[in-house]
């Protein structure tokens, strides 16, 4: 009879939930080892409600069909209308305002998903990158691999035995080899008592020690210097030992910096002196070449590696040996041949080599030629070199050598001639055979080597030389030509290598080949979209840097013919004359620029400038008067004028100009030149009248508020300047010099006070200014308030980090002369290039006396900033104690050049209105006096 199954042990119901009516489902208690299990889903807990309620005789069902449609239906299109909102956004308008915020939150999504895009295409390319230039050793030996698949099985069986490298047999025969005996007592003794210490008494009653330690028990002394010398020389012999182990098994007490894969290449790069190679070294090497010879006796280059390591050795007769073993292995090898030659080439028996080594390769090319020099007589060198050219005819090289051997030039023809028979499509013999023949039988030989090698540009070149030669180059254009025919023979070459040839004929004075060259290929490959002029302009530019300046006049020429109207291009043709040119050609070239560019003031007042320094006045004016035709009422052109006459002692021509200016170009720069024409003559109330009217017509031009506060203070009106100065910081509150000139007055009239109070609301004014915070800084040094000074300084570091002006008050004026350098160095670091920097670091130099170092970096200086008129007057300070007259003159030469019009000292000594007429170079001796070194 079965027994009924007790309740636990049942079966659960179907859709049986524990705790389901009570709600307690998805729970974890204490006594859950593991997670709770997941619950029922929705469909479930919904089936089975539905169940329950049909039990229970309920239309739940039905209830939670009704709902679901009511409650669930459209809730999908109700959200999404935002015009038709309901429950907690019911009422809600969709307006402008939550339209734009929604495109904001797409445009930061969508830029948000660009820069991810962004980052990951950027991580994409370092990834690929690193690994294209780190890639696994599978991919590194993969061309390897697929060339294994070439390797012939005569190959696969000559493949040499692998060699013993490791020095395994070599140390067992070594210890084979090793033998042990018995030690004495007597050594085991004296071992025992090497290292004891001890006192004795002597005779005398006195305890003594020995010189250098103590004495032992039985009577002998210990040495303690002879120790530590000792001691010494076994740490010395360590670290040779160390020093030395480049290679090989350090284990074995000797090492090697023999590589055993590229020993056949490495020979070839060692040198070895007397003493340097190590016998153990040679003899390893010996042994493994062997190997390799033994192994492979048909491969050249083990023999030669192995006659090398002989010579190198000292052993000349046995490396001769081994060469002409390797000789008789390898008879086809040209190199086997030729190093056995070099080896024998002080004895008799070298030209029997040669004669072997061309018996059995009688159309190598160097061998006849090794076997040509070794002849020492005109004549065996010739027959060597014809029984050759039997051989091999079609030898260039050999026809070469032949050529070069004939004193004869009519013979020297015969051979070119039948050379070019031979090798119609050489084209250095055409050419050397055109050069020898006669300008009408050099045509014909041109014409030849054309129809030959029509892809040749060399001889289109050579013929346009030629021409040239014969005073038709400017008549026939064979390089227009040339360029046809290249072109349909798809053989042009590129521009970079036209402009080549044209450098090297310029170098061998073919001018109007060089220019014609230029003329016909410059635009070559270049279309209109392209960025034609600055291409040419840097072709020009380099061309200029080679010396080849020729070139570069015809590149500028060219592209003046294309950008007739460029003022760019008519500048930098004028600096190539102004600099490698006459003074001819550059008012040539300054002609045709104010022609093609009328209306530019610049090229018109370069092309009067070079006439007035030329001398010629009256050229120069007649400059001025034609570019007032064409620019009508340009100031510039009116101060061009002014200057012209004030500096020819022309005041009243110079005035009047101005008056004439005043009215038809009334400009704020009119004006104020206008001040300071009357101020240098000394004519300061005059000045100061037509400063007034200038104020009233421009009140804003921080400039004529300058020159009233110093016309002022020239006539002693102290106060009267400081109201100018005062009005003038209110009026334009940003002009940082007003603010400057203001505090000075200050500061020398006493009022330290109100000099800090005017550059503190100078600061706040113009925030973040290095010079404001340089003269606050200067304001305390001055007062003997260091103290402050510093404070002052570090604040300003904080707000101008990188400012070089800041730096340089700081690490001359703030800083102790051994802080000077490591400040220097720092300011580097945080400053990346700034020309007062750099002088102030060769100003160190200068001062360490490291002569060599401070000219360097006063020379960086100027090429950063050749604009800055204290670095040329520093640099000239210099060159006056240390350099010579040379130096000097050429220092002077390029700041007359350069025209520097800025700079702390600079300007203030070349504004004073007693410096008014001097010269670049007497303002440059001015400046460097007022320096303080």
């Amino acid at each position: 009879m079965a027994t009924r199954r007790d309740f636990l042990s049942q079966p659960a119901p179907e859709n049986y939930v524990a705790g389901l009516g009570r709600g307690a489902t998805g729970f974890t208690t204490r006594s859950d080892l593991g997670p709770a299990r997941e619950g029922p889903s929705d469909d479930q807990m919904k089936e089975m409600l539905a169940k329950r309620a049909a039990q229970l005789g309920l239309d739940g069902a039905k209830k939670d069909k009704d709902d679901k449609e009511d409650d669930g239906g459209n809730d999908d299109e109700r959200f999404q209308d935002p015009d038709n909102e309901v429950g907690l956004f019911a009422g809600g308008v969709y307006d402008k305002d939550d339209e734009e915020a929604d495109k904001i939150w797409d445009w930061v999504e969508e830029r948000m998903d660009r820069r991810r895009r962004q980052r990951e295409a950027r991580e994409q390319t370092e990834r690929e990158e690193y690994e294209r230039n780190n890639p696994k050793i599978q991919q590194q030996f993969t061309d390897l691999k697929r060339a294994l698949s070439t390797v012939t099985d005569d190959e696969w069986a000559n493949l040499p035995e692998v060699g013993d490298l490791t020095g395994k047999n070599r140390r067992s025969r070594q210890a084979l080899r090793q033998r042990f005996y018995a030690v004495p007592d007597s050594v085991l003794a004296g071992a025992r008592d090497l290292g004891a210490m001890g006192t004795t008494v002597a005779d005398d009653g006195d305890a003594s020690s020995g010189a250098g330690g103590g004495d032992s028990a039985d009577g002998t002394m210990t040495n303690f210097a002879q120790i530590g010398a000792a001691r010494g020389k076994v740490l010395q012999s360590r670290l040779e030992a160390a020093s030395q182990v480049s290679g090989g098994d350090a284990t074995s007490g000797s090492a090697t910096s023999i590589d055993a894969q590229g020993y056949i290449t490495d020979l070839n790069r060692l040198q070895m002196t007397e003493g340097q190679a190590q016998v153990g070294d040679i003899n390893r090497v010996r042994e493994l070449l062997s190997s390799v010879v033994k192994s492979n006796p048909n491969n050249a280059l083990g023999w030669i590696a192995a006659a090398r390591l002989e010579e190198l050795a000292g052993k000349i007769v046995s490396a001769r040996k081994t060469i002409d073993q390797g000789c008789q292995r390898c008879p086809k090898s040209e190199d086997a041949w030729l190093e056995n030659i070099r080896l024998n080439n002080d004895s008799h028996n070298a030209k029997v080599i040669a004669r072997r080594a061309i018996e059995a390769n009688n159309r190598s090319v160097r061998l006849w030629a090794e076997a040509m020099r070794l002849e020492n007589l005109p004549a065996n060198k010739k027959r060597v070199i014809r029984q050759a050219l039997d051989h091999i005819p079609e030898s260039e090289a050999l026809w070469k050598e032949a050529v070069n051997l004939e004193d004869d030039e009519s013979d020297a023809k015969l051979m070119l001639a039948k050379a070019t028979e031979l090798i119609p499509l050489s084209t250095d013999l055409w050419l050397a055979l055109a050069r020898l023949e006669t300008p009408e039988n050099a045509q014909k030989v041109l014409n030849k080597a054309r129809k030959a090698c029509p892809t040749s540009h060399e001889i289109w070149i050579a013929a346009a030389r030629l021409q040239e030669q014969l005073g038709q180059g400017q008549k026939v254009n064979v390089l227009k030509r040339a360029v046809q025919v290249l072109a349909k023979e798809s053989a042009m070459p590129k521009r970079e290598e036209w402009i080549a040839e044209a450098e090297r004929c310029e170098e061998e004075g073919a001018l109007v080949t060089c220019e014609a060259i230029i003329r016909e290929t410059l635009g070559w490959g270049l279309d209109e979209d392209d960025d034609r002029k600055e291409t040419w302009m840097d072709d020009a530019r380099a061309s200029i840097n080679r010396g080849r300046y020729e070139t570069a006049r015809a590149i500028y020429a060219y592209a003046l013919r294309v950008f007739v109207n460029s003022k760019t291009l008519w500048t930098a043709a004028s600096d190539l004359e102004r600099n490698h040119g006459t003074r001819e050609s550059l008012w040539q070239v300054l002609e045709k620029a104010v022609e093609a560019c009328p209306k530019s003031e610049d090229l018109w007042m370069m092309l009067a400038k070079e006439k007035w320094q030329a001398g010629e006045v009256d050229g120069a004016r007649l400059v001025l008067k034609r570019a007032f035709n064409q620019n009508p009422n340009n100031e510039d052109i009116w101060l061009a004028a002014v200057k012209l006459e004030s500096a020819n002692d022309n005041e009243d021509q110079a005035r009047k100009l101005l008056e004439i200016a005043r009215e038809q170009a009334p400009t704020d720069r009119v004006w104020m030149k206008s001040v300071v024409f009357e101020r240098v003559l000394g004519n300061l109330e005059t000045a100061l009248d037509l400063n007034l009217k200038a104020l009233q017509l421009f009140p804003v031009t921080a400039k004529l508020w300058m020159l009233k506060g110093q016309i002022y203070d020239d006539l002693g009106k102290v106060g009267q300047s400081r109201e100018a100065y005062a009005q003038g910081v209110k009026a334009v509150p940003k002009a940082v010099p007003l603010w400057l000139l203001y505090a000075r007055l200050e500061e020398n009239a006493g009022n330290t006070v109100k000099a800090r109070s005017v550059l503190e609301r100078a600061r706040l004014a113009v925030p973040k200014n290095a010079e404001l915070w340089r003269e606050s800084v200067r304001l305390e040094r001055r007062s003997g308030n260091m103290t402050q000074a510093k404070s002052i300084m570090a604040r300003a570091l904080q707000e101008v980090p990188k400012s070089g002006i800041l730096w340089v008050e700081q690490i001359w004026h703030l800083e102790p002369r051994t802080q000077r350098k490591p400040r220097s160095l720092e300011a580097i670091k945080k400053v990346d290039s700034d020309a007062a920097l750099f002088i102030a670091v060769a100003r160190i130099f200068w001062a360490d006396r490291k002569l060599d170092k401070a000219q360097s970096w006063f020379e960086k200086a100027l090429v950063l900033d050749s604009d800055n008129g204290d670095g040329w007057a520093w640099y000239y300070k210099f060159l006056t104690q240390h350099g010579t007259e040379e130096k000097k003159a050429d220092v002077v030469t390029k700041c007359v050049l350069n025209e520097p019009r800025h700079g702390e000292v600079w300007q203030t000594v070349a504004k004073h209105p007693t410096n008014a007429r001097k010269g670049v170079e007497e303002i440059l001796k001015l400046v460097a006096a007022e320096l303080d070194a």
